[in-house]
């Protein structure tokens, strides 16, 4: 196996809670920056986390870094990049390129720049002038950070929010690895209550039973780098069996979702079959101002509209009044509300006792957390202390 720089991307605001899930597959030696947890690994760590992650959205190879002030530092940089030692000779290897607050600020001229430079690499190791690129894919990257380039190659392929049980949308989808941050940010266990009253396509419920039957998100679905060389397909089956073996046997959640829409309900259940998790999770038609529980204590944890089109706002307003309300009758339960609307409290008439800033697609937002009261610890005749 290899000794590998990986990187594990993300949306803004939920690095630490990937270096925490790194940290329980086991990768420890790791380095949170903002949009990325860099970290080290082999062959089979790309497998384990493609297949594990549930709120990162790529997993990259890290080939090298170092600083570009012209295009001769950044052809030369690249160049000395060990590229053919993971690009067969008929590798389709498109260049994706970013640059910020660097001089070297034209993305075009960076990407044909560093696809010359791999070029020249590989004519040195195949001996050839021309390359057909009719083989594998490895898509590579060149990120520019204030006159630092970052060089990567993706091991993911489509996005790891795409687990694949979501075939249909609603309006305005929340992507499934926000949603599985949201739920990892509120501590939220399998053993309580949990509520969406905004359900939508059901990605919220879904990712909760998920979560709580231990099954990957990835298992079911397949990553670029399953065609590469470097990657026996003993790694990537020995990787899903683990996941398989994981599998916790799970009964009596406590899991509901519900929307006004009857349609959005129709969509979250063929969704939760899909995933495997429709025997785990109510759902139902429901306004937000009537949803109920017997359970004291539990979490609510939404994605109500925000109003971002013209005319909406009113609505949305009425709306945050409302969960104010349903706020009052849950007293002792937990709230975590994740909205774009900056006065939202005000509307609620709460403060909240957190807020984090996420990016929910492109909008900007707040994740507003309301702690409940913990249940109280009641002692069973074997000793051992239990909450509700």
């Amino acid at each position: 196996m290899s000794k590998l720089q990986l990187i594990a991307t993300s949306s803004f605001g939920i690095e630490a809670v990937v270096g925490r899930e790194l940290n329980w597959l086991g990768y420890t030696d790791q380095h949170v920056e903002n949009g990325r947890v860099t970290f080290a690994g082999d062959e089979e760590a790309i497998c384990r986390t493609n297949i594990w992650l549930r709120t990162a959205e790529r997993i990259l190879i890290k080939m090298g870094e170092f600083t570009a002030l012209s295009f001769d530092e950044l052809f030369e940089g690249t160049k000395a990049l060990p590229w053919d030692e993971w690009l067969p000779e008929n590798a389709e290897f498109p260049v994706d390129g970013r640059s910020v607050d660097s001089k070297l600020s034209s993305v075009p001229d960076c990407q044909a720049i560093v696809k010359k430079a791999i070029v020249e690499k590989m004519k040195l190791r195949y001996k050839k002038q021309w390359f057909d690129e009719n083989g594998p894919l490895y898509r590579v990257e060149v990120g520019l950070l204030k006159d630092v380039a970052t060089l990567t190659i993706d091991t993911t392929g489509t996005g790891l929010h795409k687990r694949g049980y979501r075939t249909l949308n609603t309006g305005a989808p929340l992507k499934e690895t926000l949603a599985a941050a949201m739920l990892m940010i509120s501590r939220w266990k399998p053993d309580r209550a949990l509520i969406d009253p905004f359900c939508g396509s059901g990605t919220i419920p879904i990712e909760a039973a998920l979560i709580a039957g231990n099954i990957a998100p990835g298992s079911k679905r397949s990553f670029t780098a399953e065609s590469w060389r470097q990657m026996p397909a003993g790694l990537w089956t020995k990787a899903r069996e683990e996941a398989a073996d994981k599998v916790k046997t799970v009964s009596d959640l406590r899991i509901q979702g519900s929307d006004i829409d009857e349609e959005s309900i129709g969509i979250a259940r063929y969704h939760a079959a899909q995933a495997g998790v429709a025997q785990n999770i109510h759902l139902q038609r429901l306004p937000m101002a009537d949803i109920s529980s017997r359970y004291k204590y539990g979490f609510i944890v939404c994605n109500p509209p925000y109003g971002e089109r013209l005319g909406e706002m009113p609505e949305v307003e009425k709306l945050y009044k409302e969960l104010g309300v349903v706020f009052k009758s849950f007293d002792t339960w937990s709230f975590y509300v994740i909205t774009s609307y900056m006065d939202f409290e005000k509307l609620v008439g709460r403060r909240a006792d957190k807020k984090r800033k996420l990016y929910n697609g492109r909008i900007q937002c707040n994740y507003y957390q309301f702690y409940g009261p913990p249940p109280p610890r009641i002692k069973y005749s074997d000793g051992v202390a239990k909450g509700e």
